[in-house]
Order: C-alpha cells, then structure tokens, then sequence
C-alpha cells in the first residue's frame, strides 16, 4: 500500500494555509470571529485542523469573497444553515439552473482533490 492511498486525521496551519490559499493571520482571525470554527490545538499549542474545520473554512471563504457577505452577514448566515446534519450540502436553485449549478460543484470537488492529491506526491 502506497502512502498516497493514506488520509491524514489532521492538517497543520501551513497545509490549511496552501489548501484554502489563505493566509495563517486570516485563518487565526476567523476562529475569532466565528464560533464553528474551533481547531484543536497538540501538545505543542499548534493548530490541528481536521476535514470538518476545513470544510467549515471553505464555507465561510466562499460566503465572504464569493458572495460577498460582510463578517456579520456570514455569521447570520451560518447560523441560520446550523440545523439539521451539518455535513448536508443543501443547495437551492434559482432560475431553473440546476444542472450549472452541478457542474459548478463538480469543478470544485475536482480542483479539491487536486490540490489534496498534490499533497501526497
């Protein structure tokens, strides 16, 4: 079995970083701004970032530079999508444009797993 078929349990502030083409500032500064977001820390005190933080992180990157949310209107926003299974992707098309909207998220999922397969080369 290569290493490329294992999935890590958790990710450091740096790989976050590369992944969400966020700064580390910007990262640290959102866990201060929004409650979900609450990486755990090793006994060294540095971040530990799991698959859901980082989901979490993606969510509130694509609400305040894609939708153009302010910090306030993001953290409305996810309070209002807290019920139910957090892990649910609700979507809601408008316009009558679900199989764009479909393809937009595929080409997402594909540059995700880009970039996690980069990773393990």
């Amino acid at each position: 079995m290569g290493t490329s078929s294992v999935k890590k349990l958790y990710y450091s502030i740096g790989e976050v970083s590369r992944f969400t083409e966020l700064e580390p500032h910007v990262l640290r500064y959102w866990e201060t701004e929004f409650p979900r977001l609450k990486p755990q820390k090793n006994k060294a005190g540095n971040r530990t970032y799991r698959i859901k933080d980082i989901q979490m992180i993606l969510q509130i990157k694509k609400l305040l530079y894609d939708d153009k949310y302010t910090i306030e209107g993001a953290k409305q926003r996810l309070a209002s999508g807290a019920e139910g299974d957090s892990n649910q992707l609700r979507i809601q098309f408008s316009g009558g444009q679900p199989k764009r909207a479909i393809e937009s998220i595929q080409d997402d999922l594909r540059d995700i797993l880009s970039i996690l397969d980069s990773w393990n080369q």
